[in-house]
């Protein structure tokens, strides 16, 4: 049985397709999932993303328990500021990619994955045993609610108070948006400016009107799972269980950079990561380009001219910005050019390109 966001009545008066995401029902798309898509690269988007997990650590040892627990050096992070960083497990492999807001010195938020939170939660207190912190999963009780794309700031300004231009990336405070106390986060998952609000469970549907009503003249729309999907791709981002999974490692992924071996002490993982952090890894993540209109999908094999195997596509998915279908996949280190993907028995040519696909102007 699927679980509902505090939005579902919202979305189904929209005419929203709903589908099953990770045990949740949740909007796929509410019309254009291509609409949805340019809307967010042009003007804005309003995300339900109420199925993430909300983690409080908290207690004069808060840090120093992530410190342990995840391998990012969280102790250090100012107040105000996030960071992404990653749960692994004792063989170094990653249980999730996270973001961890410092909302005080004793007061930490960590935003994970809807499929992951609940092993999140359970990890972080039985890593923070020991520790003067407390974990408590307050995931039911939070509303999120994302608005995303160029014009983001302008229709957030018009419902509150707070210094959003003063506001960097990876940065959050609390305020009051359309009269609900909310933390307030620059942050987001689509490649273009934006914010994610965090509320009680019960202030999502009357935020979610205001944002609608005070976006509207602004080109804003609705968007689904589908354009969240696509917005990631272009970026770069990383989806858990397409490219992290806990049979990866952070290296793999070429995300080595959120290990931070200088902090002090322990954390779980190091003694397996530590001898990974100078060696390549046996595959490598890259962007593919199309060379005709057959989409490469998840899964699909990367093969050479010969038709040997040589790598697997994660994710994959037309795109409107780059105006061709485009791919993240893992290949073997040491191959480089001459790819095709595997669709169906047809091999498809395509270009390897750098990350991300698309990169928004400042």
């Amino acid at each position: 049985m699927s679980r509902s966001t505090p939005l579902r009545e919202v979305h189904e008066s929209l005419g929203a397709t709903l589908t099953d995401f990770a045990g949740w029902l949740m909007p796929l798309r509410y019309g254009s999932e291509s609409a949805e898509h340019n809307a967010v690269r042009t003007a804005a988007g309003l995300f339900d993303l109420s199925h993430m997990g909300e983690i409080f650590v908290t207690g004069p040892q808060a840090g120093e328990a992530l410190d342990y627990a995840l391998v990012g050096h969280l102790s250090a992070l100012e107040t105000g500021r996030a960071r992404y960083t990653m749960i692994c497990a004792a063989d170094g492999g990653v249980l999730d990619d996270l973001i961890v807001y410092r909302q005080g010195d004793d007061r930490f938020l960590v935003v994970a994955n809807a499929s992951n939170y609940a092993r999140v939660a359970d990890e972080l207190a039985e890593r923070a045993e020991g520790f003067d912190a407390e974990v408590d999963d307050q995931s039911d009780a939070y509303a999120l609610v994302a608005v995303q794309g160029p014009r983001a700031l302008e229709i957030l300004s018009t419902l509150t108070d707070a210094d959003l231009p003063a506001l960097k990336y990876y940065a959050g405070v609390p305020g009051t948006v359309a009269g609900a106390e909310a933390f307030i986060a620059r942050t987001g998952y689509t490649g273009e400016d934006g914010f994610e609000l965090f509320v009680a469970a019960a202030d999502a549907v009357p935020l979610w009107q205001e944002l609608a009503k005070a976006g509207d003249a602004f080109g804003l729309r609705p968007a689904g799972l589908s354009a969240r999907d696509t917005l990631r791709l272009e970026a770069g981002m990383p989806l858990y269980g397409n490219e992290l999974n806990a049979g990866l490692t952070p290296f793999d992924a070429g995300l080595g950079r959120v290990v931070k071996f200088g902090k002090p002490g322990d954390f779980v993982g190091r003694a397996a990561l530590a001898p990974l952090k100078d060696v390549p890894p046996r595959r490598r993540l890259i962007g593919l380009v199309a060379r005709g209109r057959r989409v490469p999908r998840h899964g699909y094999p990367v093969v050479l001219g010969d038709g040997a195997v040589v790598g697997e596509v994660t994710s994959g998915a037309p795109s409107q910005s780059v105006g061709k279908p485009i791919a993240m996949a893992y290949v073997d280190t040491d191959v480089s050019d001459g790819l095709a993907v595997d669709i169906r028995g047809s091999h498809e040519p395509v270009d390897v390109v750098d990350l991300p696909f698309y990169r928004r102007s400042m």
